[in-house]
């Protein structure tokens, strides 16, 4: 059972306000993103409270109690969201604990050393989406060989983890793509707007990204990287507009992209004439889409990823049977247009649509 207090979800609920633009939301998707965390919020309260009574009458039985973390690479409302799902995992799975953290700076070291700080309190399993999977290789090679390792939203497919779960990100970066053509059906020029350059799911949404514009008239003329810093993406968006002034489009790579890629054009003047495309529904984002001013964005599953996770942390624990090593459990993301967009917020108001094992 995760015995987060309710106070300290809703505080990780707001995080989103330390990490996104300053753009007016639409009101009705701003109601709507709250009422979905506050739902969230509530249902695991409520399970949380039916939990702990199934544990006082089952505290007589021999099951072992799991303590599991999981180490996100940033705050923000993606990793609220993230971190509801584990919570409702943690509760319908039984006698589960999770440990839900991000660093306070977006370094490699910050993030090690929260994964040091867990093993030296005896976690059983540890689920964590790298900053850099190439330079956190061998680190995370020695956290394996202490706990149960897997990868979450991004991979370290190098490393002795034992699996990934989260979105195809080459085939998400290939929805982009496909979302990029349909923005700029004449080409141009794009830029691209990162945050950790060397983690694993922006490397794999530019290669799909890539291989789906191969072949048109769309040229990649700057990629630019902001260490998941909502304030220097858009100080690089303003760059790269003052550059190339026939840029014909921009696309953000991760979820708080979307809100600076639009301020930054809309304060440009550019609105209509200079594409947007992103990732993840940001409340900021999805009013961009129904006003027309952004073309569309990809959007995850961050509620099944984090309950995805414990879940299959908790199974793997619980079994008797060694964790098959390199399988994926792959989490379909989805493109979001104007042409779409009502639906999927008409779905998300409803909480059985997140609470559900697999969204439809």
């Amino acid at each position: 059972m995760n015995h987060t207090p309710f106070s300290a979800l809703m505080r990780l609920s707001r995080s989103r306000r330390d990490n996104t633009s300053t753009n007016k939301t639409h009101p009705l998707i701003m109601i709507m993103k709250r009422v979905l965390l506050l739902g969230l919020a509530l249902s695991a309260a409520t399970l949380m409270q039916g939990c702990n009574k199934a544990d006082q009458a089952a505290s007589g039985t021999s099951q072992k109690r799991l303590h599991l973390a999981f180490v996100a690479n940033s705050p923000g409302e993606y990793w609220s969201i993230v971190n509801l799902g584990c919570s409702i995992a943690a509760q319908q799975s039984g006698a589960v604990d999770v440990d839900f953290r991000y660093p306070a700076a977006p370094t490699v070291e910050a993030q090690q050393q929260i994964l040091n700080d867990l093993i030296a309190a005896g976690v059983d399993g540890i689920a964590i989406s790298p900053i850099d999977a190439e330079k956190q290789t061998e680190f995370l090679n020695q956290i394996a060989a202490k706990t149960l390792l897997i990868c979450a939203d991004s991979d370290a497919g190098k490393s002795k983890r034992v699996n990934y779960i989260g979105t195809d990100n080459v085939a998400a970066g290939r929805q982009a793509a496909d979302l990029i053509k349909e923005a700029l059906p004449a080409g141009g020029k794009i830029a691209l707007f990162v945050g950790y350059a060397q983690a694993q799911n922006t490397m794999d949404r530019i290669q799909g990204i890539r291989a789906g514009l191969a072949g048109s008239s769309i040229e990649i003329v700057a990629t630019l990287e902001d260490g998941q810093k909502s304030t220097v993406a858009g100080q690089n968006t303003r760059a790269a507009l003052a550059k190339h002034s026939d840029l014909a489009g921009v696309v953000g790579i991760s979820g708080y992209h979307g809100p600076e890629l639009l301020l930054a054009v809309r304060d440009a003047g550019h609105i209509g004439k200079v594409k947007i495309v992103c990732f993840d529904d940001n409340s900021d984002t999805l009013a961009g889409i129904v006003s027309g001013e952004i073309h569309g964005t990809i959007a995850q599953k961050p509620f099944h990823i984090g309950k995805q996770t414990v879940a299959h942390l908790s199974q793997s624990l619980r079994s008797n049977q060694t964790p098959v090593t390199g399988t994926n459990l792959f989490i379909e993301s989805r493109a979001l247009t104007k042409t779409n967009i009502e639906h999927y917020i008409a779905q998300q108001r409803n909480i059985s649509f997140y609470l559900k094992d697999k969204a439809p």
